[in-house]
């Protein structure tokens, strides 16, 4: 199969499973036990005097009195144009609120895993080419440990001991409440005193496993004929690692980076909780304790979409780095 064929392949796949996501996400929330108008009026505001009039004017103003399969059409309509409704916590549109929110997401994602991928990969080298020295040991009881601590429990040791006993670093938030920054590189010193500690949890708790699969990886790389061959020449330990061997023992590592991108997000969640990080994940601990079922529809579906495009992008690398699979893509 040629390149082009395996990327419209993947395209249509990825197409069709968004709009199966789509459709799921509308029916998920259609099923849930509460009314978005009893959410909306409380019974502390009132709700046990609201007439019936008003309380279908609000079904009609939400389009809830429509058919299900009219109500699928304007929701996927509104979806296309980014429009995911208003939050019923504050009223504002749920787009804006997500757009705010990703941003801290992705950055805490993005510098949290390439640090635990270039630990793994780095100490991945090192321990499987120096297998059963006391540096591999060291290596590899470190990662299981990591792997099997929570990450809650990780950040909060790390909050105790560097928030609260040491007071290096804040607690919660990605700026100091109330202060204004005097330029930008003043606001981004802040913003990266607040990210460090998510960062390093997220981090830590993400590089037992990698360390793991590459380490293992390339120890079954080593064993491989060409790589004796190329000790039996006289190629350097460099040459040997970094031309021969890593790029093979990265192919599982990549695969293991796609897989986990939905975990990746869930972890996220739980380390914005823990940090107050106001990111995706934060909001949805918000909005499931406030029950503004738009915000929580909005950010699975962003959440999903983001999940399911980076599978995609991690599939093409795949493809790239081993023409292989292309091949065995148009067999199966």
């Amino acid at each position: 199969m040629s390149g082009r064929d395996y990327f419209i392949k993947r395209t249509v796949l990825v197409v069709t499973t968004i709009f199966v996501v789509i459709v799921i996400n509308f029916f998920l929330f259609r099923i849930m036990p509460a009314n978005p108008v009893d959410i909306l009026i409380s019974p502390t505001q009132g709700q046990e005097k609201m007439g019936i009039e008003i309380k279908e004017a609000l079904m009609k103003d939400l389009g809830l009195d429509r058919p299900l399969y009219i109500q699928f059409i304007i929701y996927l309509k509104d979806v296309l144009q980014l429009n995911l409704g208003y939050s019923f916590r504050a009223p504002r549109p749920v787009i804006q609120i997500i757009a705010e929110r990703l941003v801290n997401t992705l950055v805490l994602m993005f510098t949290g895993n390439v640090i635990s991928i270039l630990m793994a990969v780095s100490l991945g080298v090192i321990a499987a080419w120096k297998r059963g020295s006391k540096t591999d040991l060291g290596s590899l009881i470190s990662a299981l440990t990591l792997t099997s601590m929570p990450m809650f429990w990780v950040g909060g040791i790390m909050l105790l001991i560097f928030s609260v006993r040491l007071d290096l670093f804040p607690m919660f938030g990605v700026t100091k409440i109330g202060y204004s920054h005097p330029n930008f590189l003043s606001y981004l010193g802040d913003y990266l005193h607040h990210l460090f500690l998510p960062m390093i949890t997220m981090a830590l708790v993400s590089f037992g496993g990698l360390f793991l699969i590459m380490r293992n990886s390339l120890m079954d790389v080593f064993s491989e004929d060409y790589i004796l061959t190329a000790k039996a020449i006289g190629l350097s330990e460099r040459t040997i690692i970094f031309k021969n061997a890593l790029q093979n023992a990265m192919l599982p590592l990549v695969t293991i980076i796609a897989i986990r991108i939905g975990f990746m997000f869930s972890g996220s969640l739980l380390t914005e909780t823990v940090f107050s990080w106001p990111g995706l994940g934060y909001t949805i601990y918000q909005a499931v304790e406030w029950r503004d079922y738009p915000i929580l529809q909005g950010t699975f579906l962003i959440i999903t979409i983001l999940v399911v495009i980076s599978s995609f992008v991690a599939e093409l690398i795949y493809g790239y780095i081993d023409p292989r699979i292309r091949t065995g893509a148009s067999s199966g």
